[in-house]
């Protein structure tokens, strides 16, 4: 039977040890805005230090959250970004990264090259807002998606998934009279799924916590996806202006538990997606790093 050293024992108690308090350090941050959430305003207002438990809970935060049209709204915009573009992203990058894929691709080295560059140098913000608007994307929700169709780390990660598949298996299949896309996307796809599920979480966070490129392109608010609105209330103090049926100073005290019920609201979905796709990130990643 083997048995571990003093000094395998010594590491691994150390390693526990950071690596707990890693987690706590990563953790607590949530659960206090949580536990913050869902107490009474005025002894969240007068507590000090650390959040063990709600302080007598209570949800009128969150019914006040759910009664805000502007939250809602923001929710529904950042639906529909996230579900169009998922579907446009998926899409966009299989084609290219199948095409590059290909060896009897003309030209794929400096194609290649070319998509590398633009991961290290971009056109700047300037030329990048004028191509936007010239196209007419500006303050539509086509400008949040458009310009995010397809991210050059991801295509280049799924590239190189469907590099490691076998040759034989698409030759077969042209055999039996499968055209490219059938080859593509009933062959090579479900053969590629745990890459497709890092993409799915990749771009879905990704649009999910985008808002900066709605700030510089929406000027319409019903327009403005969730993570703008959050901005507002966070940044520009605005939670007050949701408290409006609460009696004067009381605004600003319901205030601050609304500014921790709309982080939850708004962080929630992905923290419930995250477990699901979990268990295909480190293969999936894998795959599409490591060429086969």
């Amino acid at each position: 039977m083997y048995r571990k050293s003093v000094g395998e024992w010594t590491f691994d108690i150390g390693n526990y040890a950071l690596l707990s308090l890693l987690a706590v350090a990563t953790i607590y941050p949530i659960v206090y805005v949580l536990f913050a959430s869902l107490s009474d305003p005025t002894l969240y207002m007068q507590h000090s230090g650390i959040l063990w438990k709600p302080l007598q809970f209570n949800l009128n935060a969150y019914k006040l959250v759910f009664q805000n049209g502007t939250i809602m709204n923001g929710y529904i915009n950042t639906m529909i970004i996230v579900v169009v573009g998922l579907t446009l992203n998926i899409f966009l990058t299989s084609l290219g990264a199948y095409a590059l894929s290909r060896k009897c691709l003309g030209y794929r080295k400096p194609l290649m090259l070319y998509i590398v560059f633009t991961m290290f140098f971009s056109g700047g913000m300037i030329p990048f807002y004028f191509t936007v608007k010239g196209l007419g994307l500006a303050n539509t929700l086509w400008a949040l998606i458009i310009p995010q169709a397809i991210s050059a780390f991801n295509l280049i990660l799924m590239k190189t998934a469907f590099e490691a598949i076998p040759d034989s298996l698409e030759e077969s299949a042209k055999i039996d009279g499968a055209n490219e896309f059938v080859i593509l996307f009933r062959i090579m796809f479900p053969l590629c799924m745990p890459v497709v599920a890092v993409m799915l979480l990749y771009y879905g966070v990704s649009h999910w916590n985008a808002w900066f490129n709605a700030l510089i392109f929406l000027q319409d608010r019903s327009l403005y996806p969730l993570q703008l609105v959050l901005r507002e209330l966070l940044l520009m103090n605005e939670a007050g202006s949701m408290a409006s049926g609460s009696s004067g100073a009381d605004v600003a005290i319901v205030g601050e538990t609304l500014k921790h019920a709309t982080i939850i609201v708004a962080t929630l979905p992905i923290l419930m997606v995250y477990p699901f796709l979990q268990k295909y990130f480190v293969k999936g990643a894998l795959i599409g790093a490591i060429k086969g």
